[in-house]
């Protein structure tokens, strides 16, 4: 079985370093096969918050219910979980809408001894969601248009059992814009520390900025407010990077 954080390795990502005008960010094939590579080069702790979404999801997981991966990917928090929770009635639903993605992940399945992740490619924002005790968006929610950020918590929200948990990684822009400047720095300094140079984190940065959209912790505690989750705070964060969890 496939360990939490031990996904197997794809090719190292030179994506931006290569002679191109880079366009606007897409999660195609290229992505897909260096993806591994560059999540774990450009997401500081993201092997931690892959392993603690694993500790959160084994506490808050209902027998019974479904567990809910929106945004994918190649399924690391799909795999964590899977390695973690310890039932035999366990259904993760992994849903992405990168076609390279799923077919990339459903590869990885079949190579597996992992029965209990059922993946499909699907626009997230037209998955049913129901009888759910956890729900991830695992760096996801800042690709969706800010516009439908609001209707996809109140769906999770009705979607979600009581007593079930959302969690949500993000890039999170920090209020004070000294402190922000700050910490968008020490990341570039951290992607740099990582063996990307300076030319292929400004064409990233470049490529990234109308398809990423972040927003500031407060905004995000507003708005799962107002779909009803009940509590919400951070469990994580390094850098302008955040993970939190919502409780219904």
């Amino acid at each position: 079985m496939h360990m939490a954080g031990q996904e197997t390795e794809g090719e190292k990502d030179r994506l931006f370093a290569e002679e191109l005008v880079p366009q606007d960010f897409v999660f195609d094939a290229k992505v897909a096969a260096v993806f591994e590579d560059m999540i774990n080069r450009s997401v500081p702790g993201y092997r931690t918050i892959l392993s603690m979404i694993a500790v959160l999801a084994s506490r808050y997981y209902q027998e019974g219910s479904s567990i809910y991966d929106l945004g994918c990917s190649l399924g690391g928090a799909s795999m964590a979980m899977a390695s973690q929770i310890k039932s035999k009635n366990l259904q993760i639903q992994a849903i992405d809408n990168s076609q390279a993605m799923i077919e990339k992940l459903t590869l990885r399945l079949q190579q597996s001894d992992i029965d209990s992740i059922h993946c499909r490619c699907e626009d997230i924002l037209e998955t049913r969601l129901e009888n759910a005790s956890v729900v991830i968006l695992n760096f996801t929610l800042q690709f969706i248009p800010p516009d439908h950020r609001r209707a996809l918590m109140q769906r999770i929200y009705e979607g979600l059992r009581p007593g079930g948990i959302l969690v949500i990684s993000e890039k999170i822009i920090l209020p004070d814009p000294e402190l922000n400047e700050l910490m968008i720095e020490l990341y570039h300094d951290f992607k740099e520390s990582m063996g990307y140079s300076r030319l292929e984190i400004s064409r990233k940065r470049t490529a990234l900025e109308n398809v990423l959209i972040p927003e500031t912790l407060e905004e995000h505690r507003v708005r799962l407010q107002e779909a009803g989750f009940r509590a919400f705070d951070v469990w994580f964060q390094c850098f302008n990077f955040a993970s939190m969890v919502a409780f219904k």
